[in-house]
């Protein structure tokens, strides 16, 4: 039996308890828990199968009531003497995709990142589009293409106009960016056709992981009109490894900012505001500082607009908040804003950069306030972009221009 030994200020203090799907040499994939340095193997430590299966969703579907069961019986436990077999080194374990996803929706709940595009792509005309602030706008996303922290990630091939040209052209993305996202993983599942308010929020949803939702930029813009992102939008997604219960994020609650006009009645309710820091890292050095607290959608309010149609939601759902952005450049959680649309270049380990070029890597991690002055950890999302895969077209280096 062990004590496990947790490192003054760690983000994965006993009241944190971040689920995650890990394996060791030679071992099958299986639930456990992160605690300090350590990560817990859940089957061993509760006796419980459920956690030798090798996503959590088997646990996610058993609903909020026992969510909070085991919750409260970890906490209790690695408090106390654990199991050797049961604690394995962080550093030393291969972690997985911790939930089977079968659909992904991406909403666009910044104000100030919506604004900036729409400044970008529409200087002549209003920044928001009329139906901005009276609903979450959101796109379906492509779950099969959502990937672990730490997978690489290729550089999408697609159409393309490139300025000036007359018609489109075919070839690997010159315009490859971020987008900063926290996601909101679904435990419970709903009945088709009837919606889930904003009110069961907390029933349906699990809890959060980091996503960063690459973007194409040059095939994004040539195709999204009139139907939306496609192409440019789902060739990866990448989540963190854990996932953040939402009881553990309560002391981050707080207000939205002041929503004007009020919404529908559907979209009104217990909202769910979240004081969660991010940082975003390119090539190891920080670049971007997106604070989730300035969010105008919340992801209560995500998860009543995208079932109000009769629409079910199943376990392992994800929905995504869209690039998250504050007011000042530094807070801008995408490169297509951090740089301007390419004509402010960002210096990086003493080059400038616009949009991502091959051997780039970003790395983005967030924390959020716990109990008694502690923060709560998120981990890290990270990808490394690697080259086009063939396609009979030659490798174009990024674009430096709008």
């Amino acid at each position: 039996m062990s004590v496990i030994d947790i490192p003054d200020g760690s983000a994965f203090g006993p009241d944190n308890l971040p689920y995650g799907v890990f394996s060791v040499a030679g071992g099958a994939p299986r639930a456990g828990v992160r605690v300090g340095d350590t990560v817990v193997d859940l089957a061993v430590l509760l006796g419980d199968p459920v956690f030798a299966a090798p996503t959590l969703n088997p646990f996610l579907a058993q609903g909020p009531r026992r969510w909070a069961e085991v919750r409260e019986r970890i906490r209790v436990m690695v408090g106390r003497h654990v199991p050797h077999q049961a604690l394995h080194e962080a550093r030393k374990v291969r972690l997985h995709l911790p939930v089977d996803i079968p659909d992904y929706v991406d909403f666009y709940a910044s104000e100030h990142h919506a604004a900036n595009l729409g400044r970008l792509f529409r200087p002549d005309a209003e920044p928001l589009l009329p139906n901005w602030k009276h609903l979450p706008v959101g796109y379906h996303g492509r779950a099969g293409t959502v990937v672990v922290s730490g997978t690489e990630i290729i550089r999408p091939c697609g159409q393309r106009r490139d300025a000036g040209a007359s018609a489109p052209a075919f070839g690997p993305s010159r315009r490859l960016d971020i987008e900063a996202e926290l996601g909101f993983v679904v435990g419970a599942g709903s009945v088709r056709g009837r919606p889930v308010t904003v009110d069961e929020f907390g029933e349906h949803v699990f809890g959060a992981v980091l996503v960063n939702d690459w973007s194409a930029r040059d095939i994004q813009a040539w195709e999204y009109v009139p139907l939306g992102p496609h192409l440019g939008k789902s060739f990866a997604t990448s989540v963190s490894p854990w996932v953040v219960p939402m009881a553990a994020l309560r002391e981050a609650r707080i207000a939205l900012p002041v929503q004007d006009p009020q919404p529908l009645p559907y979209l009104r309710g217990d909202l769910w505001g979240l004081d969660v820091d991010l940082t975003v890292e390119w090539n190891g050095e920080p670049v971007a500082r997106p604070p989730y607290r300035d969010m105008y959608w919340s992801p209560a309010q995500m998860l009543a607009h995208l079932t109000v149609n009769g629409a079910s939601v199943r376990t392992g759902d994800l929905f995504a908040s869209g690039t998250i952005s504050g007011a000042q450049k530094h807070q801008r959680g995408a490169f297509i804003e951090l740089t301007w649309g390419g004509r402010e270049p960002v210096t990086v380990k003493g080059e400038e950069r616009t949009f991502l070029e091959d051997g780039d890597e970003v790395s983005i991690s967030a924390s959020a306030p716990g109990p008694d002055g502690t923060r709560i950890g998120f981990g890290r999302v990270t990808g490394r972009i690697t080259p086009a895969a063939s396609t009979g077209a030659t490798a174009a280096a990024p674009d430096r221009n709008p």
